[in-house]
């Protein structure tokens, strides 16, 4: 692939609230551990900007982000508790766009101590 991207993860956080905005790996890098690894860095990049909760947006009917302990939420959760943030603005101002997706929630509470 050269100088091209192997994937891109995005993050946006509100006080106790993250979710993962972005996820994308470039198809020819599929199944190498880029997505896992890309999942692991958001979560890592929402706990030490003191998020206690990560939420993403899975598309309808997908399992891939349940494998690392997301689970499945009310909508109303992820717009409430990241309420003021674009995506949970977006998401109420485009109620269609929720109803292909998916809301997901992974408590990253514990995930060690963020020294500051």
């Amino acid at each position: 692939m050269g100088d091209a991207a192997a994937g891109v993860a995005g993050v946006e956080t509100m006080v106790d609230a993250s979710v993962i905005r972005a996820l994308a790996v470039a198809e020819a890098m599929r199944r190498r551990g880029v997505g896992a690894a890309l999942v692991n860095a958001a979560r890592k990049a929402a706990h030490t900007r003191g998020a206690r909760r990560l939420y993403a947006l899975g598309r309808r009917g997908e399992e891939y982000l349940l494998r690392f302990g997301f689970e499945r939420v009310a909508a109303k959760d992820l717009i409430d508790d990241l309420a003021g943030a674009f995506t949970a603005d977006y998401l109420r101002a485009h109620p269609g766009a929720l109803a292909r997706m998916d809301p997901l929630r992974l408590d990253i509470s514990r995930d060690g101590v963020i020294e500051r």
